[in-house]
């Protein structure tokens, strides 16, 4: 157990260089998380629901910050700047990650919700009924 707690708040973790595949791979998903914030907030403007544009209001803000947090993490991670390079902070960021989806999830499938127009029924004794003149 020592030795976990050791491994998740060692301060400086060495052996990350830019041509890693995993700083490659991560550079890549972050910086795809700041592309889809800019490609999420056009596709907002061109919404026609109101209540899928209210739920999604925060989704470009929300991936930019966990793509730029990412980024910060994964320079400091590679540039070996202390305490900011642990990798309890990976695991934080992911938790934090999968609320904020879960959570979105949650209220989008709750708050989601499309107004059917009614229809009017034809009623067939209508034509035999009286009527006012």
């Amino acid at each position: 157990m020592k030795a976990l707690v050791i491994y998740l708040l060692w301060p400086n973790p060495a052996g990350w260089t830019y041509q890693t595949p995993q700083v490659v791979a991560l550079l890549i998903g972050s910086f795809l998380l700041i592309a889809a914030s800019f490609a999420l907030r056009f596709w907002r403007r061109s919404l026609t629901n109101e209540k899928t544009k209210i739920l999604s209001r925060s989704w470009p803000s929300l991936t930019f910050w966990y793509g730029f947090v990412a980024l910060f993490l994964t320079v400091s991670r590679t540039e070996g700047i202390q305490f900011i390079s642990m990798r309890l902070l990976w695991i934080i960021w992911a938790a934090f990650l999968l609320l904020s989806l879960a959570f979105q999830v949650v209220q989008f499938r709750k708050l989601h919700y499309t107004v059917i127009g009614r229809a009017n029924v034809l009623d067939e004794r209508e034509k035999y009924l009286p009527r006012k003149k």
